[in-house]
């Protein structure tokens, strides 16, 4: 996981460009990551712990309609809180992690390890979803080694 948040450090350096993070399940352990560097706020702008439906409604800006009909771990939640931190910090790249960590909290449809992974930039943004196994520590870990990988990519 180091290894890909030094690729995304240089890439983000050389490039002159800027991020900002919102995280529900993974608890500011992206930020953690992304700031772990040396000279990592030539480029981290703000990380947002958007824990709760009233953050994401009240700091993001997300719509309660779309938290209700779509649930809070959704693509769209997903989708709109990158969008939205990117917006809020006037970053070039916004990333956001939305899931049920469990080891409660899931339903039939959306089980403990679901998890939704976005990025944005100004002119498109992606969201994929996962479901990983194991315990909350892990299923935490992965979401975060994912949320790089998926990062870097989009980096290009």
């Amino acid at each position: 996981m180091q290894h890909i948040a030094d690729q995304i450090h240089k890439t983000l350096i050389k490039r002159k460009r800027t991020v900002s993070v919102a995280e529900s399940c993974t608890g500011g352990l992206v930020c953690a990551a992304l700031t772990s560097i040396s000279g990592s706020s030539g480029y981290f702008n703000l990380g947002i712990i958007a824990y709760s439906n009233r953050t994401k409604q009240g700091l993001l800006g997300i719509p309660l309609t779309l938290i209700n009909n779509k649930g809070a771990v959704s693509a769209e939640v997903a989708l709109k809180m990158a969008e939205s931190v990117r917006k809020l910090a006037k970053t070039d790249y916004g990333i956001s992690i939305t899931g049920i960590a469990g080891p409660t909290g899931g339903t039939p449809l959306k089980p403990v390890g679901t998890v939704f992974i976005a990025a944005s930039d100004k002119k498109r943004a992606f969201c994929r979803e996962f479901h990983f196994k194991g315990s909350r520590a892990s299923i935490r870990k992965q979401s975060v080694a994912t949320a790089l990988r998926l990062f870097k990519d989009f980096l290009g």
